[in-house]
């Protein structure tokens, strides 16, 4: 059930961080850039969840600022989303796993002080300016943070499992 007021966002996304922060502590670098099937690693998801709290809080600052908040950015449409996370992959492939953990750090870190800065009203009074929908910044925030730590500690505990039966 999602998140009706800031202190049930904060108390969902501090949940949701350490559970994925404590299933990745452990991960050692060989096993965290193996890629799966899918062609994407560990790595990856990390750095995406990393990336997708920036997207939020761009969007909100666009919305604030009366400019249009291109969802999911710009050059793409929410239907493109596997393209953009594509290519997201392309733009991130330098990038360390000790860079992704730290991306995930700071971003984490981010939005706790975006959401701690702001009151339930704030949060859930009304749509996200330059949204274009009914979801409020509340809804939002948890669907970049929280909602996205869940679904990538479940993507990684399934790639860890497959790395189990099948050693490099």
């Amino acid at each position: 059930m999602a998140a009706t007021d800031k202190a049930s966002l904060q108390a969902i996304t501090g949940k949701e961080y350490d559970k994925l922060y404590r299933l990745i502590d452990g991960i050692e670098e060989a096993v965290a850039m193996r890629v799966c099937a899918d062609g994407v690693s560990i790595k990856d998801i990390v750095g995406h969840r990393a990336h997708w709290i920036d997207l939020f809080l761009g969007w909100y600052a666009d919305g604030q600022a009366g400019l249009e908040v291109q969802f999911p950015a710009p050059g793409y449409k929410w239907n493109e989303l596997k393209r953009y996370n594509a290519d997201l992959r392309v733009r991130q492939a330098a990038l360390t796993w000790d860079e992704a953990r730290e991306a995930l750090a700071d971003g984490f870190a981010r939005l706790w002080a975006f959401i701690d800065a702001r009151n339930t009203a704030e949060l859930y009074g009304g749509p996200m300016k330059g949204a274009r929908n009914d979801w409020t910044v509340g809804r939002w925030a948890e669907a970049a943070g929280p909602s996205h730590f869940r679904s990538a500690a479940k993507v990684i505990r399934a790639q860890l499992r497959v790395f189990a039966r099948s050693p490099p």
